[in-house]
């Protein structure tokens, strides 16, 4: 280990008074403040991408919006939400790198992770091309199915441009520049619009158009973020640079990729399969559709906590590197205070405008009715999601994705899935009782981390973080 680095962990906690508590406290709010909004604005804006061409292809007619609309949610499913939770690899590493001041070492993670990310594009590409059969083979219906497929098809060059745009902006957050991303992301959702325009309807490319624009709106991201890379003074430091080493640091990625993927598909796959199921459920139209409604409220409000956990994982990550444990845990503490705003004001509005909630996305008067009776479970779904979220960021900015996804494979599968088929089938409860049971996963996965990250030693993880830094030094040379 660099003994430079240990007086930096030794003298930390050492007289601390309670006045300087509290003033790393409101820094630790502030800055995570700061840098959660522009976050949650740069994923609402890569997230649109795909509505936006969505929406377009809505236009064309009932056939192509029913396609469209399953490959997104095949695609979601078994491709970016996989590079995605990948991704989030980067930020234990180049984070806590970022903190022990280990520059270097941050464009070799995030040369390794983008690589890494392009290679496994290349499975997924192959199921993709076959994704009709597949959806046929599965039941769907025929014409909707080669629909989807032929979309999926043109949708592969936004899978690996989406590859190559998880590591930069991970490479990126870590540093804390999220002013860049925040500018770049939304100029492109501007242009995305008229892109995306040309492409159906100018050219007359119908719904592959629609995937095309996708894929040219994430390619001309990464294209900015590298310009600004190379020519930023920011970026000097930690400067991305090709050479024959680019992957000597992929088994050390992989060991957290792996289950830092886990931890973000087993639960997104807990909610792809709620509504699946739900239409087995007595009056499938009606329950369906409440549930869709249900999940797309969930999805559109998880941005907001996603990008509160985006911001402390990446304190927690610079913190622990720099071997700071009390500032890391002033952190933890202050997102907490975030989270909880959030969840009181989603969760009220969300009630306020419970009965008319439902014609945002239907006509249909018992759809409406439904959405309403539902709500009151929704708040509570929305309110845990808020903890779970930043919970999540600090599990990625801690290294602790092997325990999070364990986390996640009890809480869903081995108790929120059961609990589900027994409201939802056993007991009737129908919508409600599937919904019960997932909202008792999510809150039995709160519960966890909220608990490993009350009882944590922090100064342990400090050390540990110095010791990942000193450890992966000693095998670059």
């Amino acid at each position: 280990m660099d003994e430079t680095l240990v007086p930096k962990l030794s003298s930390v906690n050492n007289g601390v008074s309670v006045t300087s508590k509290t003033s790393n406290f409101l820094q630790q709010l502030k800055i995570l403040s700061f840098m959660a909004a522009p976050m949650v604005v740069v994923t609402v804006s890569q997230f649109l991408l795909q509505v936006v061409s969505l929406m377009m292809a809505g236009h064309l007619g009932q056939l192509s919006l029913a396609g469209v609309a399953l490959a997104t949610s095949f695609a979601d499913v078994t491709g970016f939400s996989i590079l995605m939770g990948m991704a989030g690899a980067l930020e234990t590493q180049c984070g806590q790198s970022f903190g022990a001041e280990q520059f270097h070492k941050i464009g070799n993670y995030a040369l390794c992770a983008t690589i890494s990310l392009i290679f496994s594009c290349v499975p997924i590409s192959i199921v993709w091309i076959f994704m009709d059969k597949l959806l046929i083979l599965l039941g769907q219906d025929h014409a909707i199915s080669l629909v989807a497929g032929k979309y999926c098809i043109w949708l592969i060059p936004a899978l690996f441009g989406y590859a190559v745009l998880q590591a930069l902006v991970r490479y990126l957050q870590t540093q804390s520049l999220i002013f860049p991303m925040l500018i770049t992301s939304v100029t492109v959702l501007v242009l995305h619009i008229p892109i995306c325009w040309v492409l159906v309807f100018g050219l007359g490319l119908g719904q592959d158009g629609a995937a095309l624009s996708i894929g040219i709106s994430y390619w001309l991201t990464v294209i900015l973020y590298l310009l600004y890379i190379k020519y930023s003074e920011a970026c000097h430091k930690t400067k991305i640079v090709f050479g024959s080493n680019a992957l000597r640091n992929s088994k050390e990625f992989f060991f957290l990729a792996i289950p830092s993927a886990l931890m973000v598909c087993l639960e997104w796959w807990s909610f792809e399969l709620l509504v699946i199921v739900a239409g087995l459920l007595p009056n499938p139209q009606i329950e369906t559709s409440v549930l869709s409604i249900c999940l797309n409220i969930c999805n559109l409000h998880y941005f907001a906590p996603y990008g509160i956990g985006a911001a402390v994982s990446t304190r927690v990550s610079n913190e622990l590197g720099a071997g700071k444990p009390q500032a890391a845990q002033e952190a933890v503490r202050a997102v907490i205070v975030l989270a909880f705003a959030d969840a009181i004001v989603f969760a009220s509005v969300l009630f306020c405008i419970r009965h008319v909630l439902g014609y945002a996305f239907s006509n249909e008067v018992e759809v409406i009715h439904s959405v309403a009776k539902i709500v009151p479970l929704l708040c509570v779904s929305v309110s845990v999601d808020s903890f779970l979220g930043v919970l999540c960021g600090i599990v990625r900015g801690s290294g602790w994705q092997k325990i999070g996804a364990i986390t996640n494979l009890v809480a869903y599968y081995a108790v929120g899935i059961p609990v589900a088929f027994l409201f939802g089938f056993g007991l009737r409860f129908n919508d409600k009782g599937l919904w019960i049971g997932i909202l008792t996963g999510s809150t039995l996965q709160t519960i966890i981390l909220a608990l490993l990250t009350t009882f944590t030693n922090w100064e342990k993880q400090a050390s540990l973080a110095i010791e990942r830094a000193s450890k992966s030094d000693e095998a670059a040379f």
